[in-house]
């Protein structure tokens, strides 16, 4: 399909999946705005969904009435592929997902015991690996579709300013996953590719106090943490046809922190 330059809406019609997006101060959610805004379906998919939040989601993000939340635990494969039914049954079809949702955990490896280690990889790696698949299932069928996931600094350069190390481990297997997925599927018309964040402006600073941050933030060449809805522009890039020739790429937002 050719790019049309005069539509500045870059996911006009597209129906959008993206997780981790309940929240209003999460990057998900920047994600959903900015996707609604550029004339997307959005699909909402969130352990904390509940009627009252989904109300307010469709409320809120304003820009586009088609906007429905589905609770779904991202852990449990049946979970996903239900959640993805859901959104296929209501939109026709899905053309992207975003995948946010994710959790963090601070710790050295000596500290870290075996029940912690396996909530972080739970959500983080064969969460990423139990979406993805649900959602591969309808992109081999329509033999199209994009896959962003969110990685983390952490996993380019063992732990990071914030997440132990398993933290670390998880996020570094997301980027191997996503690699997968890009070669394996590339024949099909399916593109995948991983965001490596550091230091959104998210609730997950809100651990961080007042002098740790100014030592981190004289640490980044850009001297300031990132925004959201900057994550969530690098999201609309590759959910688009502007980045119609990429697949695998693994793409750094983390205000020059880690050049490498």
């Amino acid at each position: 399909m050719s790019i049309n330059k005069y539509n500045p809406l870059l996911l006009e019609n597209k129906v959008c999946v993206i997780t981790g997006a309940a929240s209003p101060r999460s990057i998900g959610y920047a994600t959903a705005e900015l996707f609604a805004a550029h004339g997307a379906k959005i699909v909402v998919l969130d352990l904390i969904v509940n009627e009252g939040i989904a109300n307010l989601i469709a409320a809120q993000i304003g820009f586009n009435p088609e906007v429905i939340s589905i609770k779904c635990d991202i852990r449990n494969a049946a979970d996903c592929d239900i959640a993805i039914e859901k959104a296929v049954a209501n939109f026709g079809t899905i053309d992207c997902l975003v995948h946010c949702a994710g959790v963090v955990k601070s710790g050295g490896i000596l500290s870290i015991n075996e029940g912690e280690y396996a909530d972080i990889m739970d959500v983080n790696l064969k969460g990423s690996f139990n979406i993805c698949k649900s959602v591969l299932k309808v992109f081999t069928e329509k033999q199209a579709g994009v896959i962003v996931n969110l990685a983390s600094l952490a996993a380019q350069r063992g732990g990071g300013l914030v997440g132990g190390t398993h933290y670390a481990a998880s996020k570094g297997g997301v980027i191997s996953l996503t690699k997968s997925i890009a070669r394996e599927f590339a024949p099909q018309g399916i593109r995948a590719n991983v965001i490596c964040p550091a230091m959104i402006e998210t609730a997950m600073l809100d651990g961080i106090n007042e002098e740790e941050l100014k030592s981190v933030i004289a640490a980044i060449p850009l001297k300031r943490v990132g925004k959201a809805i900057e994550l969530a522009g690098t999201c609309l890039f590759l959910a688009s046809e502007l980045s119609g020739f990429i697949t695998g790429a693994t793409i750094d937002v983390n205000g020059g922190i880690h050049i490498h």
